[in-house]
């Protein structure tokens, strides 16, 4: 991500529907991983996600390819290293959670990015991995987020698992809000996580809410979630 990408995400992202609640699919995936341990969130920008891992316990360390993200993370009292997603200069074995929410996607050598994903995880660790999904909804918005790709199901799960991760769980979210999303995309020019009125911030917040009470998540959505261990034996 650019400087002033990162910059406008950690302006918006305390309010704007679509990071809420991403945090709080993050949160419901965390009490689910039972006891904290140490984390590391590769790719975190500002590091509003990895907040969410020192709020429920966690052992946190954001890391980014962008100095920019780097100081920002450490402004909001986060420890942060500035690192290369496919060089990572950490140690193996050493965390109990790694997070790469929407990283994969900009990475050209993706396969090298999981392979050091599953580096630096101990056996029996757990991976959160998110992504965009599907090549149809490609647009001007990921050409402007810098993206390589969009996933389909079966490519992210032989992603991971050639990098040597056991999928757990692997689901869709914003499915409700995908035809809006498909629409509107093929209507603008650019990225379109921008600030929106209060209403309508208000109201695609409680679409993607409806989705946690609802049986969709097998069905195509915007994004693939995932949910992963390594083997204590790899």
């Amino acid at each position: 991500m650019e400087a002033t990408d990162i910059r406008r995400t950690v302006e918006l992202e305390d309010r704007h529907w679509w990071y809420r609640e991403r945090r709080v699919m993050l949160a419901r995936e965390l009490r689910r991983l039972g006891p904290p341990g140490r984390a590391l969130d590769i790719g975190a920008a500002g590091g509003g996600n990895t907040r969410v891992l020192v709020e429920h316990g966690w052992d946190a360390l954001a890391a980014d390819y962008s100095e920019t993200a780097v100081e920002l993370a450490v402004r909001r009292g986060l420890r942060a290293i500035h690192a290369d997603a496919c060089d990572l200069p950490l140690p193996g074995e050493s965390f109990d959670l790694v997070l790469a929410f929407d990283v994969l996607e900009h990475i050209e050598d993706d396969h090298t990015a999981a392979r050091e994903l599953v580096r630096v995880l101990r056996p029996g660790g757990r991976a959160l991995v998110t992504v965009p999904c599907d090549m149809a909804l490609w647009s001007a918005h990921d050409v402007a987020s810098f993206h390589f790709r969009r996933y389909a199901r079966e490519e992210l799960a032989a992603l991971l698992r050639g990098a040597g991760l056991v999928v757990d769980r692997m689901w869709s979210w914003n499915v409700l809000m995908r035809p809006i999303v498909a629409w509107r995309r093929k209507r603008i020019g650019g990225s379109d996580v921008t600030d929106v009125p209060r209403l309508v911030n208000l109201g695609l917040g409680a679409v993607v809410a409806a989705e946690r009470y609802l049986p969709v998540k097998s069905l195509p959505g915007v994004t693939l979630v995932v949910r992963a261990h390594r083997p204590a034996s790899f």
